[in-house]
């Protein structure tokens, strides 16, 4: 299992900053944190910064040529997800009036991440924890969020 270490919070000023710390959720995921930290600025220089629209209109082909890229890491399916989740955050911040309000729509922590896993592609339940404390969301604390899992 990839070490663990607290991630850092991020300050949320707009809907590039949800995808900033949501993508480097998504690249974490089965893989070393020191791996993704080491590439992040190359990471988030291949996506522009994480400017919402802009990845959210990448292409096949330009996904094709990331996939080549050093800058990144060049797992193709989560290059994509990239891409599906920038497109996922425009739609539910317009359906609720803003990406927050979508957070705070589900009536607990537990409805929240199962509709997290639902609408977003490589973010699982630990991964939804890390992104809702990074962004600032309520989550449970660390140990009786463990506890609950079984860990």
């Amino acid at each position: 299992m990839p070490e663990m270490r607290a991630p850092d919070k991020v300050t949320i000023n707009s809907l590039d900053d949800y995808l900033d710390a949501m993508s480097k959720v998504v690249f974490q995921s089965g893989m070393s944190w020191a791996v993704v930290d080491a590439k992040w600025d190359g990471i988030r220089e291949a996506f522009n910064g994480f400017q919402v629209q802009a990845v959210a209109s990448m292409s096949d082909d330009e996904l094709d040529e990331l996939a080549t890229d050093t800058r990144v890491i060049r797992n193709r399916r989560k290059l994509g997800a990239i891409v599906h989740n920038a497109q996922t955050m425009i739609r539910l911040d317009s359906e609720h009036g803003g990406f927050a309000a979508y957070l705070r729509s589900q009536p607990d922590y537990e409805s929240r991440v199962k509709d997290i896993r639902k609408q977003f592609k490589f973010v699982g339940d630990t991964g939804s924890y890390c992104f809702l404390y990074i962004v600032g969301e309520k989550v449970p604390p660390h140990e009786e969020w463990m506890r609950s899992r079984g860990r």
